[in-house]
């Protein structure tokens, strides 16, 4: 007889018998449980992997939309400078890639402005030779004399505020399989394998093989054995509520596609404000840095060969742009994936309902009450640790939560910290490097340096937290209009042309 399972009395099972369904009983557990979480760790490990390669394909094509309008516009002069725009998109790539423990996105920007400043103050202002330190100086007042307009500030908030939220949802699509990973592995207890064995083979050893246990039996058994794993359920839901919260950003004013599209656009919009006004910001720039001296070759006929541009334009339509991410869109793969973030909440607090599903017994039907062929009319206990010390079926040793678990808890708290930060459009500094060699605009202060130029200005630094990045919002940052570019070009290739003596 199966003493240590079934209700004593007739038995046809053997004690070798008894250890197999024993074993049996384990595999039987684990199996729906598994099957379930491998399902959803496939799904989103895809989901992952399509919206990261995504991302990165996006950041590639605009790299490459960009070089191929300034090299069809500018010619040998672009790529004289490529190199600019080469380290601006691979400081991107890093930055979404690593975040801001490896790179600084503001001072990054502020060095791509100050460089792209510096190389087309020379261009216009090719009849004065500068020095080094002199260009120090123009670099360092970038902010005060904004050459480029409005378009930096914008730029800044639209790709910090994307980049944020496509890693971060990145991120957050990552942990899931990660987490069903975790928890699959959990074993079942003994007292688990005993109560599943009882409840699955008693019937059998009584020469009952058609007898189902009943509805409540089974779901007071499966809440015993799958306890630990329904506490996971309030923190997952809170973390699939933040993914769906961000998605919505991604699909609204975070769009990182709507961001890094026309991102040539947006620069060649700024060079266009730096072509205009470019006698205003040189005079700005002689007032605060001195006047440079003239340059003794620019009078010769090589001189201006040279420091000419030679190319035709050509506009660069939006159809020539390359394809993203074989034609799909994140609006749409947005979409799909809300859907199946929708589909997996309550996860764990509806496994003992799913396992148990195929047992269903037909009402008034009787089924296997974990004694006899009868009713089962035990009262059914709650989901959760917690609920289990009057689990009628199962012990369950509620001072003792699973290590496993726990840690899955606190990696669910943790990452609805970021999503719920990226909603708001700023990031949670994950490092502080002690190498102050990556910061840049902290000035000079030895005595051999060009002087700063002073002006008055309503820009307001931004403050940084010891952990949140924040981002100032502004509601009028939309993205520009292609119908610019032909405009903006056309005006810097005319100052190239025929640079003004001073």
């Amino acid at each position: 007889m199966m003493v240590d399972f079934c209700p004593q009395g007739f038995s046809c099972c053997t004690v070798e018998m008894e250890e197999k369904l024993s074993q049996q009983s384990h595999t039987e557990i684990k199996a729906p449980v598994s099957r379930l979480s491998t399902n959803l760790q496939t799904i989103f490990k895809e989901r992952h992997n399509h919206f990261d390669n995504f991302f990165r394909e996006l950041l590639k094509n605009a790299e490459a939309s960009l070089h191929n309008m300034f090299l069809r516009t500018y010619g040998k002069m672009y790529e004289q400078n490529s190199e600019l725009f080469g380290n601006f998109f691979a400081s991107l790539t890093r930055y979404y890639i690593d975040g801001s423990a490896k790179v600084d996105l503001d001072a990054m920007l502020t060095d791509f402005w100050a460089d792209l400043l510096e190389r087309m103050f020379r261009l216009v202002n090719v009849q004065f030779e500068f020095s080094d330190a002199y260009m120090e100086c123009v670099s360092r007042n970038t902010d005060e004399l904004q050459p480029f307009g409005d378009v930096p500030r914008k730029l800044r908030i639209q790709l910090k505020r994307a980049f944020i939220a496509a890693r971060t949802f990145v991120r957050g699509l990552k942990l899931m399989p990660e987490v069903f990973n975790k928890v699959s592995t959990v074993s079942a207890t003994p007292s688990c394998v005993r109560a599943a064995t009882k409840m699955l083979y008693c019937p059998y050893c009584s020469g009952q093989v058609a007898l189902k246990p009943c509805q409540n039996y089974c779901l007071n058994v499966m809440r015993g054995c799958l306890a630990n794993q329904a506490d996971l359920d309030t923190e997952w839901n809170n973390f699939l509520d933040a993914m769906l919260n961000l998605a919505d950003r991604l699909e609204g004013p975070f769009n990182f596609e709507s961001v890094m599209d026309p991102i040539d656009v947006k620069i060649s919009e700024a060079i266009m404000n730096m072509q205009e006004n470019s006698m205003q910001v040189s005079q700005k720039v002689f007032q605060g840095c001195g006047t440079p001296k003239l340059s003794q070759s620019f009078r010769s006929k090589r001189s201006l060969k040279e420091t000419g541009f030679t190319g035709r334009f050509r506009p660069y339509t939006p159809e020539a742009r390359p394809t993203t991410a074989a034609g799909t869109s994140l609006d749409r793969l947005t979409s799909e994936v809300k859907k199946k973030l929708k589909h997996a909440k309550k996860f764990w607090s509806t496994l003992p309902e799913t396992v148990c599903a195929d047992e269903r017994i037909a009402p008034g039907d009787e089924c296997w009450n974990g004694t006899a062929k009868s009713r089962y009319e035990l009262h059914v206990i709650g989901n959760g640790l917690a609920n289990q010390g009057t689990n009628p079926d199962v012990e369950v040793d509620i001072t003792k939560p699973h290590t496993v678990i726990r840690s899955q808890i606190a990696a669910l708290k943790e990452m609805t910290i970021w999503l719920k930060t990226a909603h708001s459009g700023n990031e949670i500094i994950e490092s502080i490097d002690d190498d102050s060699s990556g910061e840049s605009g902290s000035g000079c202060d030895s005595a051999s340096c060009e002087p700063d130029i002073y002006f008055f200005t309503t820009t307001t630094p931004i403050p940084k937290g010891p952990r949140v990045n924040l981002v100032h919002s502004n509601n009028s940052a939309g993205v520009p209009i292609r119908g610019g570019v032909t405009l903006a070009l056309c005006g810097l290739i005319a100052a190239l042309l025929a640079p003004r003596l001073r």
